[in-house]
């Protein structure tokens, strides 16, 4: 059966492959990110029922009109999807108070207007799946120069655990999942704030194919959190929770 789906950070990378490879499959789509013009050209490209509104996701209020455009448009909303996100490429000591500030912005603030802007409709309708994008950096410390990413996606965690426990009781049918890529072959990289400008291809990274292929299945068969890459990522949280000096020494070799 076709769902609504909502998908913010749909005019690039891992949303846009998403959003494609949902439409093929004949759900009907409203997209979001910034540029209207580039939202246009993937709405175009998934056919007549996939629709774009033009939103800033660190503006709570173009996010609660996001929402309001998707029910007139759809009368309802099956799935939203928070997957709008940015990088950054600063060590601790190296942050600035803007650097943090703008991570929280884009990677969490923007993902808490979603669920505060859809979870009344869902809990009106008694279902709904929200599924909010993290990163495996929320979990472990992989890339100590994503430091204020992996924090605001540590954060995203939480929000997202919480939620689930705030709901699981009185709504069973409202599903909130997390997803947590490793490495992706996108432009994340190089479109991270402070990314040198020899920014490359990053080593055994997934494509976004590959991710929205695990993003896909969660659609059908909602589960509480998944990693995308699990034989690698598993192994790797596995190392980290069961001694942390040991995961950092092997990191250095």
């Amino acid at each position: 059966m076709s769902k609504t789906i909502v998908i913010t950070g749909a005019s690039a990378g891992i949303g846009m492959v998403l959003a494609k490879q949902l439409a093929a499959r004949g759900d009907a789509l409203m997209l979001a990110a910034r540029s209207a013009d580039v939202l246009r050209q993937v709405a175009r490209s998934c056919g007549r029922e996939a629709y774009y509104y033009a939103t800033d996701v660190t503006r709570r209020q173009d996010v609660n009109r996001l929402r309001d455009e998707a029910l007139r448009t759809f009368g309802n909303v099956d799935v939203w999807i928070n997957n709008a996100g940015r990088g950054i490429t600063r060590n601790v000591l190296e942050l600035t108070d803007e650097d943090l500030d703008e991570m929280m912005a884009v990677n969490v603030k923007s993902a808490l207007y979603g669920m505060q802007a859809i979870l009344p409709h869902f809990k009106e309708r008694g279902e709904g799946h929200l599924i909010n994008v993290s990163s495996f950096l929320g979990r472990i410390p992989f890339a100590s120069f994503r430091s204020a990413y992996s924090a605001s996606k540590s954060a995203l965690n939480s929000l997202t655990a919480n939620l689930r426990m705030d709901l699981r009781a009185e709504y069973p049918n409202i599903h909130v999942s997390l997803v947590m890529p490793g490495a992706v072959s996108t432009g994340f990289a190089v479109n991270s704030l402070h990314a040198p400008a020899d920014s490359g291809p990053v080593p055994m990274a997934q494509t976004p194919e590959e991710v929205v292929a695990a993003m896909i299945e969660l659609i059908d068969h909602p589960q509480a959190e998944i990693y995308t890459n699990p034989d690698v990522q598993l192994e790797q949280v596995k190392r980290y929770y069961g001694g942390v000096g040991e995961f950092e020494e092997n990191m250095r070799r």
